[in-house]
């Protein structure tokens, strides 16, 4: 007969007692979940402009950016093509797969700089949302605020001019409001891409960049820089 003692069973006999070492499985670390490769995930290295995803390809992989940023844009049946999120470095993409009602891509995803990329598989993230709660509270915790972010972005459409429009695109490219250091420099991107995400035109984004430059809120040359004052467009009220 045998008793458990940190860590190990204590087996009795005629003989004595003997100490027999019990391997503990260890602890599960969604930080080192979405680190590593292992069963069912692999890590994808794209350059600037390369394609992770397009619209129409099956959906059975969940990606998790672990550098870089991504954009997602959707073509619509006349060929008109929109950019609908810039996601960046700790958010997930494609997550839709995991439900049996969304088995192709509804968006592209492209890589707006350099990125490494976790893939997991749709089998795998089943497996692991069902069987470690510490990973299920990490994804439950990120689409709760994909969700808030969602709604925000619909009110700010609604409501708020292109110009306020335009500075809290830019406020959350550079992660203002996020955890951490706000990221000031951000990648380079194409005015026509800024007016699909506003929802204006290029010419209007145009306009309203040369007032921030003017006013000192962003400086670009080559590289885009924003800083914290451009939070006074947002805040204002016109």
């Amino acid at each position: 007969m045998g008793a458990p003692i940190a860590g190990c069973l204590l087996r009795f006999s005629v003989t004595g007692v003997r100490a027999i070492s019990v391997k503990r499985k260890p602890a599960f670390s969604p930080k080192s979940f979405l680190a590593e490769i292992g069963e069912g995930r692999t890590i994808g290295k794209y350059a600037k402009n390369q394609i992770v995803f397009s619209q129409g390809d099956p959906a059975d992989e969940v990606f998790y950016i672990q550098k870089g940023k991504v954009k997602l844009t959707v073509v619509s049946q006349r060929g008109k093509e929109a950019t609908i999120a810039i996601l960046t470095e700790g958010d997930f993409l494609g997550e839709e797969c995991i439900t049996a009602s969304q088995p192709i891509r509804a968006a592209s995803a492209t890589a707006v700089t350099d990125c490494s990329v976790l893939r997991i598989e749709r089998v795998e993230m089943l497996r692991v949302l069902h069987e470690e709660h510490a990973f299920s509270d990490v994804f439950v915790a990120y689409l709760l605020t994909r969700n808030i972010r969602v709604q925000a972005d619909l009110v700010d459409q609604l409501f708020n001019s292109s110009e306020k429009r335009l500075a809290r695109i830019l406020l959350l490219l550079a992660q203002f409001g996020k955890d951490g250091k706000p990221e000031t420099v951000i990648p380079k991107m194409s005015q026509e891409t800024l007016a699909e995400m506003v929802g204006t035109t290029r010419s209007r984004v145009n306009f309203f960049m040369n007032r921030f430059r003017k006013h000192g809120f962003i400086e670009y040359n080559g590289t885009l820089q924003v800083h914290s004052s451009l939070l006074n467009v947002v805040l204002h009220d016109q």
